[in-house]
């Protein structure tokens, strides 16, 4: 495996790369609004052994042991931007063929990239990502929000973001709880996305309502999937990875003899 900082487009982020299957796509996973790749902990790694696929993990900007963000101030295509830069890191490392894993935030922006790049993305796994603004989201923000001025939760974010932890927070929660980006919608986009699809939620999401879900599989051109764990939160292949983990290795094998 391969570890370290990669420049793209003037951007220094962190990625791991594992590439021991000759002739498989890689997996690229994306990490959430306060993730990075330590927070994945083995899972990536895990699912590329059994699906038998290299491996992608990478800290988006300003994240993990990326560089800085140079501001937090976020545009309402903010994640279309990800997107692109992922889109870019995939030519800097001569990816071709890629299988996406996101989660929530990093979950749109694997649709997103999958909408925008139809041509590198084989397959799209969703986990609680998001297509528009929801009540439930902005209070799950919110408590985030309190949560991290009440507890010691900048200390346990600092283990893995170090001086970073303020400007990314800060960052997220500005612009999910600004008034502009009330009206963020990307469904327009999703007829473009034409590789398969797997959404995974949990039931009992505290960010999103199983609308996420229903309305990204109805509206995608490829074939879709839904998978709905009963009894879990936002992060599924934590609470449950031994699920997330099967159901996402037979989603993979299952395109891949396509």
């Amino acid at each position: 495996m391969e570890a370290g900082i990669i420049e793209v487009k003037g951007k220094k982020l962190y990625a791991e790369y594992s590439h021991s299957f000759e002739d498989r796509p890689t997996l690229v996973f994306l990490h959430d609004s306060l993730g990075c790749t330590q927070l994945w902990r083995n899972f990536p790694f895990a699912l590329g052994e059994t699906a038998e696929c290299n491996v992608l993990v990478f800290d988006r900007m300003g994240y993990g042991k990326s560089f800085p963000m140079s501001t937090p101030e976020r545009k309402n295509s903010y994640m279309e931007t990800e997107a692109d830069l992922l889109d870019d890191l995939l030519d800097e490392l001569k990816i071709n063929e890629v299988i996406l894993f996101g989660h929530s935030d990093g979950g749109t922006i694997a649709l997103i990239m999958a909408a925008k790049y139809p041509g590198k993305v084989r397959g799209v796994i969703c986990e609680a990502g998001h297509i528009f603004v929801e009540d439930i989201t902005l209070k799950g923000v919110k408590d985030a929000l309190e949560t991290y001025k009440t507890t010691n939760l900048p200390e346990r974010l600092a283990k893995y973001h170090g001086d970073k932890t303020e400007m990314l927070v800060k960052a997220w929660t500005e612009i999910w709880l600004s008034d502009r980006f009330k009206t963020w919608n990307i469904e327009h986009t999703l007829k473009n996305i034409t590789a398969p699809l797997l959404f995974i939620q949990g039931e009992n999401d505290e960010y999103g309502t199983l609308d996420q879900v229903e309305k990204t599989v109805s509206q995608v051109t490829g074939k879709a999937e839904k998978f709905i764990i009963p009894n879990v939160g936002h992060t599924p292949h934590k609470e449950t990875p031994e699920i997330v983990l099967e159901k996402a290795t037979s989603f993979i094998k299952s395109i891949l003899k396509e």
